[in-house]
């Protein structure tokens, strides 16, 4: 052959290897591909899913025929039970559903533990009944009722060993919605409930509930439904004290006082004369009362968990340390408590949210509003403490400033805006946040200061200082002598209400803080009302006493971290110095700058580290290095400086009516 020909031939026969190679690796990816599809798609192929038993019965707005019986012993301290029985008449034969509340109001969320219940024994008519436990809802319960049954009896025990000292000697708490089972099918609102309850001798009972005395351990209540059961929980003390705090004829409002020591019962006529303010204050802000009495209920104890309370229509529940009524001046930061609970019998309770509602208490809700019912309400709750004398204008400004930096220091609000925060309550509570400035959790509280700070300034800026958010309160939440019935509103109801106000685009107005991601938006009330946020190295005394009740040094806002006296580095704020230096929540600081550490070895660093790099030697999980704070400048606490200038807008709104 010529060597042109040979050539030719092989060229073809290269170019055809070279095609059947390219056909092989084609049929290999598409068996790959084919592979790989029918490796994630098996459709027909393995098990297939266990259909759902049938869904409980659905609340319906109905008559219930009787009445539901309950007796509580609140009697063994020593072991920390309540023992309960309770008596249901039956509705109907068949299968028959019993539910222990799990969504509690105050706090938004699933929170009530169904593992405190216990030793649940059913009998039908005097004769022993099996139940059975949901499937799915571990909350409900199954009886099988027979045909002319007439009542089921429930005993169980209620373990509260490991829910804040309920049952204590010298003090008790009980809340009625963890000592009870209800039927299902009902709104809670429709299912009369009487009952009684026995309590140690000689502990005084207080609650809003109507009762009488049937021997001295044993109190019968008047038949109520059952939502105005659980919303009436009964505190009993030895050591005790009741205030009247508005003594008209008609809606009276009395301060109840129990605490651990009857010294901390102490209270001085100026502090009495502040408390009777408050009354005053809030009713010229917010109109008709919606109760028709009002017990505040004041724990003083350092056993319960401090600052925490909990709203109901006709009392609040108010936990404090044990000196806050002897010493006042060192509880800048809980004056506002009381305040707050109070003004959730309008904002919360005669008046909630809508998509917060619930039939009963074993439904889901929503938060979308948690901006108004708590944002609002913690709002007023600075106010109105301000107006009554609780904190002077200074302190009052000095804890506006803390919430200011809480606010500008939310690193999250980069992802998470606060609209979306509102959620937090129903998948957080319950839940370690070791990044809160990152994750966020509940700003809806501090954010919600501001942010309504910001709706009163625009009020008063658009009416010429004439109109403000006192006005929105007294239409918005005036009860007309209709509290019992509870009312809802939604976000166009708050929008229009400002509307007839002062005109506005207020649906955009709140938008821009539900939605911003921009720290400037969050702040933009300081601005409006005449203030701006500074920092200087000296911190208030409430910023102190502040890191006092907290147990930690809060030096968040110079090299991001808080420290306690050991060491030990309770919170990191996100991307700040400390992060950056690769400390955590958890790290133990063991020496700063070569020393040994102490709170003031480390003050005095930070202060010097604008010239003066700080060095830390830290210990986590055992392993022991030195780091350098990336951090150059001085000790930094919050205050609120005028903007010269400017109409003062924030004083007026602190000014007593």
């Amino acid at each position: 052959m010529e060597a042109k020909a040979i050539t030719g031939i092989m060229c073809d026969s290269i170019c055809h290897g070279h095609r059947v190679l390219r056909m092989r690796r084609l049929l290999l990816a598409t068996a790959l591909v084919f592979m790989t599809c029918t490796a994630v798609a098996q459709v027909g192929v393995g098990p297939v899913a266990t259909p759902l038993p049938p869904p409980l019965p659905v609340p319906q707005d109905r008559a219930y025929n009787g009445t539901i019986g309950l007796h509580v012993e609140a009697v063994d301290t020593a072991h920390q039970v309540f023992s309960i029985h309770e008596t249901i008449p039956v509705q109907q034969s068949g299968d028959s559903v019993l539910l222990y509340p799990q969504w509690e109001t105050a706090s938004h969320a699933p929170t009530a533990s169904i593992s405190d219940l216990a030793g649940l024994i059913v009998n039908i008519d005097g004769v022993r009944a099996d139940w059975t436990r949901d499937p799915v809802d571990m909350y409900a319960f199954h009886v099988d009722v027979p045909k002319g049954a007439r009542t089921i009896t429930l005993d169980f025990q209620f373990l509260a060993a490991s829910s804040a000292h309920l049952l204590r000697p010298d003090m008790i708490e009980v809340p009625w919605q963890r000592v009870l089972l209800y039927p299902a099918g009902w709104y809670v609102r429709d299912l009369p409930v009487a009952a009684t309850l026995v309590l140690p001798r000689a502990l005084t009972p207080f609650t809003a509930l109507p009762f009488e005395r049937i021997d001295d351990r044993t109190l019968r209540f008047q038949p109520v439904t059952l939502e105005q059961l659980v919303d009436a929980p009964v505190y009993a003390g030895r050591y005790t004290r009741r205030i009247s705090l508005d003594d008209r004829d008609t809606k009276p409002v009395t301060l109840d006082m129990l605490a651990d020591n009857a010294n901390d019962l102490a209270m001085t006529p100026a502090e009495i004369a502040h408390m009777q303010m408050l009354v005053a204050q809030t009713l010229k802000t917010f109109g008709t009362p919606p109760y028709r009495h009002y017990d505040a209920i004041v724990t003083l104890s350092d056993v319960l968990s401090p600052g925490g309370g909990t709203e109901h229509l006709e009392e609040g529940e108010n936990n404090l340390p044990a000196a806050y009524a002897a010493d006042p001046s060192q509880q800048l930061n809980n004056r506002d408590l009381i305040a707050h609970e109070f003004v959730h019998a309008w904002n919360g309770r005669s008046h909630e949210q809508a998509d917060l509602w619930s039939p009963t208490f074993n439904q889901p809700v929503g938060g979308s509003l948690l901006w108004v019912y708590e944002g609002q309400t913690e709002f007023w709750g600075r106010v109105l403490a301000a107006r009554a004398g609780l904190r002077d204008t200074q302190q009052t400004l000095d804890k506006l400033a803390m919430d200011a930096a809480v606010v500008a220091h939310r690193e999250g609000r980069t992802w998470k805006n606060l609209q979306d925060s509102t959620n937090d309550a129903i998948y957080m509570a319950g839940h370690r946040v070791p990044w809160r400035d990152w994750q966020r959790r509940e700003d809806y509280y501090p954010e919600g200061v501001l942010l309504w700070l910001d709706v009163d300034s625009r009020l008063r800026e658009l009416t010429h200082d004439t109109r403000s958010l006192d006005d929105f309160a007294r239409r918005f939440f005036d009860s007309q002598g209709s509290g019992q019935i509870t009312q809802t509103y939604t976000f166009a109801d708050v929008c229009n209400t400002l509307n007839i106000i002062a005109p506005d685009d207020w649906a955009a107005f709140l938008q821009q803080h539900l939605r911003s991601h921009d720290d400037s938006d969050a702040l933009a009330g300081l601005a409006r009302s005449g203030w701006k946020l500074t920092y200087s190295n000296v911190p208030t005394e409430t910023f102190r006493q502040d890191e006092e009740e907290a147990g930690a040094n809060n030096l968040d806002y110079s090299i991001g971290l808080q420290i306690d006296k050991d060491g030990r580095v309770a919170s990191v704020t996100w991307q700040g110095p400390a992060f950056q230096a690769g400390l955590s929540p958890g790290t133990h600081v063991v020496a700063v700058d070569g020393q040994a550490f102490s709170t003031q070895t480390l003050l005095a660093a930070v202060q010097m580290s604008a010239t003066k790099p700080l060095r830390l030697r830290v210990s986590m999980d055992g392993n022991t290095r030195d780091v350098v704070i990336p951090y150059r400048g001085t000790l930094r606490y919050p205050h609120l400086e005028r903007i010269a200038g400017t109409t003062d807008r924030l004083s007026l709104l602190l000014k007593a009516r």
